[in-house]
């Protein structure tokens, strides 16, 4: 006879005290999962997150209250779980588990690993440690009613990278700075602007018109001539932003006459672009002055954050802004920085404001603080009854890793309705490990297209290998019979070659690179194509992907148009409601398919009864996806960083 304590059988109670645990993240899904697992008679547990608690998280994450806003959120989800259960031994740190101290050594003291991540980057870690570790993961992810519960094992099923994840969508420079025809690229202009201004410059977010613009070119014999002209466009000499911001004291009616006046101006002058467009209408400070009475402008009924101010209540808004931060940065001293942060309201009234100037400048409809905020903050709703539901099911599959039962687990999608069959859960079989899977194959290889007379060894560092294949140190060796060494993870060893390009160390069509990531003990061979033929502003593909394209327009529109914004860093968003394949890698499949079909077949059951969707509470997604499609998801370095994707409140 089975002996039960409580509803589990006795045998599995006791592996569930001694079993030691970690849960990675301690956000929407990573409160509940926590909750659920001292309930349920784990003992040894420890959470790990780098983030802290905003007024944003209290809606669903539940173990935190008002007092404790500010602080560590692995810490006090540590301390709101222990009055569940005062016996259990929890350990909690207040970091990023991409910090080299948790290194393979520190994975493999643990029987379980649980996801509850918002980002890429560190789901793709979390996902090489487990396979170095050789230690079960079990991935999740949320949006809005959607859900989804996966388990990785080395060996046995499909790592997290196994489908490759096309880069997030990016927009063309010339796009965001001369010729913007969407809500979304004015609301990147004005995050770019407020790091010219403000914060960290970045030669990619220049928001001066970009002269480089090929649809703009001139005619040769003119080309002198303009050129001359844009150095005196209102007495202005074409400098650094910031470096033009801080001459003028931040005077916030000299920016607003740059930006939106002698800017436009100067883009006027590249009649080419206008040709077929409606030429943008340049704004004058003094002008909207003397002629906007302040009363007429008053925004309309509804919620502050949801009215749209008119013209001048923006003008208002920028001036504000601008003087605010302004004295932030006087606070903080000679060189500081400020960093956006969506849930700063001066720097949102900043993004507010000028966005929605320039929207008016080219003749758009102007958008509510609240639109904005949602793009330019990668919000997605989010409810806490799905998070429930997932940390539930993330438990269960736990309960069967533990009780030597992996055959029997399952990838469960979570639906926002009930199916044919009027099933809200949809258990598919785990698939196996992809034979072409660059992380979990035998001998991961990839082949890349580049242009080695172009690419330069930072770029290879950067952008390749770090950003596209998730490394976090790497080291890369050419095989080229000498063992040149190229990039040392070792500080200072390599840095001279970082402005070199690759053809500069004999790398040409064939060559061979051997790229490891020690943290990770991974190892990836990369065979160079060299190539001419880029598109512009492409610097690489993947043989056999499409990284740095958009995915096709997903059929079914009838979900919400999610906006994903990717690697503060680098990647910017998405908020077309022409491009609903941003969303991110969550496919919900509705149909029943159950034991004899796997997660990938089930996703291919029909293709008008599926649906991606971004994570609103992670940000990201689990591993599965069907095979014939492909979608995007964001990226951000912190653990469960809610600065990308929080719900509404």
């Amino acid at each position: 006879m089975v002996q039960l304590v409580g509803s589990l059988r006795k045998e599995l109670v006791d592996s569930l005290s001694s079993s030691k645990v970690l849960v990675v993240g301690a956000g929407g899904i990573g409160c509940e999962l926590l909750k659920n697992l001292v309930l349920t008679g784990f003992k040894n547990i420890e959470v790990i997150d780098l983030d802290t608690i905003d007024v944003s998280n209290l809606n669903r994450q539940f173990l935190f209250q008002k007092k404790h806003v500010g602080k560590s959120k692995a810490q006090v989800a540590k301390e709101s779980a222990l009055q569940f259960c005062p016996s259990a031994n929890i350990v909690a740190y207040h970091d990023s588990i991409m910090n080299p101290d948790y290194n393979v050594e520190f994975f493999r003291k643990f029987m379980l690993v649980m996801n509850a991540l918002d980002n890429r980057a560190a789901r793709n870690h979390v996902n090489r440690m487990c396979l170095a570790a050789d230690i079960p993961l079990i991935e999740s992810g949320t949006a809005g009613y959607l859900g989804q519960v996966t388990v990785i094992k080395k060996g046995m099923t499909e790592c997290y990278e196994c489908q490759p994840k096309p880069a997030q969508k990016t927009f063309p420079g010339c796009t965001i700075r001369n010729t913007p025809s969407e809500p979304i690229h004015c609301i990147v202009w004005a995050k770019y602007l407020f790091n010219q201004l403000f914060g960290e410059e970045d030669a990619d977010q220049e928001v001066s018109p970009d002269t480089a613009d090929p649809e703009a070119a001139w005619n040769p014999e003119e080309t002198a001539t303009r050129a001359t002209a844009s150095e005196k466009d209102g007495d202005i000499k074409r400098i650094s932003t910031k470096e033009w911001a801080r001459s003028t004291g931040y005077d916030p009616v000299k920016l607003f006459n740059k930006l939106f006046k002698d800017d436009i101006m100067y883009l006027l002058t590249m009649d080419k672009l206008w040709k077929k467009r409606k030429a943008p209408t340049p704004l004058d400070w003094q002008q909207l002055e003397n002629s906007v009475c302040p009363q007429e402008e008053t925004a309309g009924s509804g919620l502050k954050d949801q009215q749209v101010l008119g013209l001048w209540g923006y003008c208002e808004l920028f001036q504000h802004s601008v003087e605010t931060l302004r004295s932030q940065l006087q606070e903080k001293g000679e060189g500081a920085e400020l960093v956006w942060d969506k849930d700063d309201p001066p720097a949102m009234d900043f993004v507010t404001a000028a966005a929605n100037l320039r929207m008016h400048i080219f003749s758009m409809k102007m958008k509510s603080r609240f639109d904005v905020k949602s793009m330019a903050g990668n919000i997605i709703p989010a409810i806490a009854t799905t998070n429930a539901v997932i940390a539930g099911l993330i438990v269960l599959e736990g309960l069967k890793i533990l009780s030597g039962e992996l055959e029997s687990c399952r990838t469960i999608f979570l639906n926002k309705c009930p199916n044919l069959r009027k099933k809200l859960l949809v258990p598919c079989v785990l698939d196996p490990p992809s034979a072409n899977c660059y992380v979990c194959a035998s001998k991961p290889e990839v082949t890349v297209k580049v242009n080695v007379h172009k690419t330069m060894v930072l770029s290879l560092q950067d952008r390749i290998l770090k950003e596209r294949f998730g490394m976090v140190a790497p080291d890369v060796q050419i095989e080229d019979g000498k063992g040149t060494i190229l990039i040392s993870s070792e500080e200072g060893e390599t840095e001279d070659n970082n402005s070199k390009f690759l053809s500069d160390f004999g790398i040409r069509n064939g060559s061979r690179l051997q790229a490891d990531d020690f943290l990770q003990d991974y190892t990836l061979l990369i065979n160079i194509l060299h190539t001419e033929e880029l598109e512009r502003d492409v610097e690489f593909e993947v043989v056999g992907e499409a990284p740095d394209k958009a995915p096709p327009p997903q059929t079914n529109q009838e979900e919400v148009n999610s906006i994903t914004n990717g690697n503060k860093d680098s990647a910017q968003p998405s908020t077309s409601s022409k491009a609903p394949e941003e969303d991110d890698d969550i496919m919900i499949v509705d149909s029943d398919e159950e034991e004899g079909v796997s997660s990938s077949s089930a996703a291919a059951v029909s293709s008008t009864t599926k649906r991606k969707h971004s994570d609103a509470e992670t940000g990201e997604t689990s591993t599965k996806r069907p095979r014939m499609e492909q979608s995007s998801a964001a990226a951000s370095p912190n653990d469960d960083d809610d600065d990308d994707i929080i719900a509404l409140d």
